[in-house]
């Protein structure tokens, strides 16, 4: 599929509308743990009345207008509506502090902002003073308190409600026929469809400049990858506000199959699986970490001859999906690939041990996959590295779970594995239409089998930061290619497989997305420590390894009596790693306008000076990829029970 110059996220939705109408769009969950059914006729209609109504306060095109809510049907709906009128949408989750509000919505000069329910405008109403552009809040909910009403009025902002809107976007559409429709058909390809943040909250925020056409790009190849016919269902459990998230339910939209709103908490997603038997499921990879936690942890539980089975039938697993990998080349390759060799050498072990991987999955993979219900086909692991255990535990049992990458600036998709023909550790090959090469440090391009630094180029990358030129051109090369900081190597049948980070944004394997810059500087404020480097990319929580001051250190033993036989002994002592603990919690926390996932949960302490051509570059900046290079010990000795 090719979409016009003309095309627009809202015309895909509208076609999708008018060709599967009376088919479930979306599930809402009701109060009683129901699931309530919206086709995608109602959905598409309620988006227009939206628009409608946001005409009528006086939205107009181009204007951005922030959306700060959860998942939930409203929330498409409400950007039906945005987009429609051309509009902007600016979103952030529930969990956006008050720094980040403030610096979203000032920074984007929104005059109108909605709200998913009482928690979320009253946060907003806190910042009017540093919002002076904000006249009027729409709230999902009628959840309103008495004493937030008030706020608003003293405030001079206008309180709405999503459903009295809809209502009377209705009554406007029914008094001017076409005109919000119009309104649609202007659109472009061109025109800015979303400005997504992606750093910190207490970084610089980069809002990264998204078009309809970075979204569509996108959608001309993955319905292949990720296929869904009509009225089958995914499961939504990611942030819808987040773009990988977002584009996951363009692929669903387009091919006209079904979200169904459930939460990330174990016990509601594995109830929703039984209750939806949904057919997708695209998660972060801890999602799927806390699958194979909770099935390890309950054969250990179980004990005795159960847990004995589990054990041997998966290591049995393995063993034959290696070889199956090796004879039917699924593994990603980086020289000439002979079969005929791994046919000769694992065929006759290969047939030998399907009996027992068949009775494996008799007794108990089969079980593991009755979890996931009769229809599921796959699972899409995004938004962070898919651990190498994970991934193989998986592929073992016979459940499909693909690994996909990509970046805000890049809308975000760049490559998937195919659900219908993946190749293990790799995240396939990139989408048709995306250009992607791999350089070393120098900028020279690197041939296959080789690792550097992954650029892309193409009608996926984002148009810019917003208002933030300094940071546009930084990521970009002068032959306008995307540098995505991430180390890569090429296959010889062009997949990707990512080996690592170079740039300094960390992911962590919920995918949440945070800057380590600001935390640095902020330890950095005690006497004690010199340096400071937090790690945790693609791990479970941040660690941090620290550079002790030697002259302040020795200077606290002095003071506080403590005898020591030399240094070393000394920062191994537990008063000097208690001092530690508490200086690092005491400035990295909620109060100092931290999230939680921002806090450091471990720590090493280093005593060597970092130098120019070693640690630092030329600019005195720190070279991360050498860091972790040089404290791999440490590093790992710190995530040790991460896993």
């Amino acid at each position: 599929m090719v979409f016009e110059a003309n095309y627009t996220v809202p015309k895909m939705i509208q076609k999708s509308a008018e060709e599967f109408s009376e088919i479930v769009a979306q599930y809402r969950r009701t109060k009683s743990g129901d699931f309530e059914p919206i086709t995608y006729r109602e959905m598409f209609q309620l988006g227009l009345d939206f628009a409608a109504a946001l005409k009528q306060l006086g939205l107009e095109r181009g204007q951005p207008i922030g959306l700060i809510s959860d998942n939930r049907p409203e929330w498409l709906q409400a950007d039906i509506g945005i987009m429609s009128l051309g509009a902007i949408d600016v979103p952030r989750g529930n969990d956006a502090t008050i720094i980040d509000l403030e610096k979203i919505l000032s920074l984007t000069e929104c005059k109108i902002s909605i709200a998913e329910n009482n928690s979320q405008v009253n946060k907003i109403l806190s910042l009017k003073d540093k919002l002076p552009c904000l006249k009027e809040i729409i709230s999902f909910e009628k959840d309103t308190k008495d004493d937030v009403i008030a706020l608003a009025k003293e405030n001079d902002v206008k309180l709405y409600y999503f459903e009295d809107l809809i209502k009377e976007g209705q009554k406007y559409r029914i008094e001017h026929k076409g005109e919000v429709e119009a309104e649609l058909e202007k659109g472009t390809g061109d025109d800015l469809a979303t400005i997504i943040f992606t750093s910190g909250t207490t970084g610089t925020p980069k809002g990264v400049m998204l078009s309809h056409t970075n979204f569509l790009t996108q959608l001309e190849e993955l319905p292949e990858r990720i296929f869904v016919n009509p009225g089958e269902k995914a499961l939504s459990v990611l942030p819808v506000w987040h773009v990988f998230e977002r584009a996951v339910e363009y692929v669903i939209i387009i091919q006209g199959a079904t979200i169904c709103y459930s939460k990330p908490v174990g016990s509601i997603l594995l109830a929703d699986f039984k209750k939806m038997n949904p057919h997708l499921l695209p998660a972060v990879p801890r999602i799927f970490e806390a699958v194979y936690d909770g099935i390890t942890k309950k054969m250990r539980k179980a004990g005795g001859i159960v847990n004995a089975m589990f054990n041997f039938f998966v290591k049995v697993a393995i063993i034959h999906k290696r070889m199956q990998r090796k004879m039917f080349n699924k593994n990603p390759a980086f020289t000439r690939y002979y079969t005929t060799f791994w046919w000769i050498l694992f065929f006759i072990p290969w047939i030998l041990m399907f009996p027992l991987y068949w009775l494996g999955n008799l007794l108990v993979f089969r079980k593991i996959k009755a979890m996931l219900g009769t229809n599921f086909r796959g699972g899409i692991a995004g938004g962070g590295a898919f651990p190498q255990r994970i991934d193989e535990f998986f592929w073992a049992i016979g459940v499909n779970i693909v690994e996909g990458y990509g970046l805000t600036e890049t809308a975000p998709v760049v490559a998937v594995r195919p659900l219908a023909s993946p190749v293990y550790r790799t995240i396939g090959s990139a989408l048709r239409g995306m250009q992607v090469r791999i350089v070393d440090m120098d900028g020279y391009v690197l041939g296959r089998g080789q690792q550097g630094v992954l650029q892309i180029k193409g009608p996926n990358v984002m148009q810019g930061y917003y208002k933030n030129p300094e940071a546009t051109a930084k990521v970009m090369t002068v032959d306008g290619w995307l540098d995505t900081g991430d180390l890569a190597v090429f296959t010889i049948h062009d997949e990707i497989q990512i080996k690592g980070r170079i740039k300094d944004t960390i992911v962590l394997r919920g995918g949440e997305n945070l800057e380590p810059v600001p935390i640095e500087t902020k330890l950095q404020e005690s006497r004690f420590i010199s340096n400071a480097i937090v790690v945790g990319q693609d791990q479970r929580y941040l660690s941090a390894l620290i550079l002790v001051d030697e002259e302040e250190i020795k200077g606290f033993a002095a003071a506080n009596g403590l005898q020591y036989d030399t240094y070393e002994s000394l920062l191994k002592s537990e008063e000097i790693l208690k001092l530690y603990e508490n200086e690092i919690n005491t400035l990295v926390n909620i109060k100092n306008g931290f999230k939680m996932f921002e806090r450091i949960n471990k720590f090493a302490l280093i005593t060597k000076p970092f130098e120019v051509g070693v640690e630092l570059s030329a600019k005195q900046e720190v070279m991360r990829f050498r860091i972790n290079e040089i404290y791999k010990k440490e590093i790992s000795e710190m995530f040790a029970d991460a896993d």
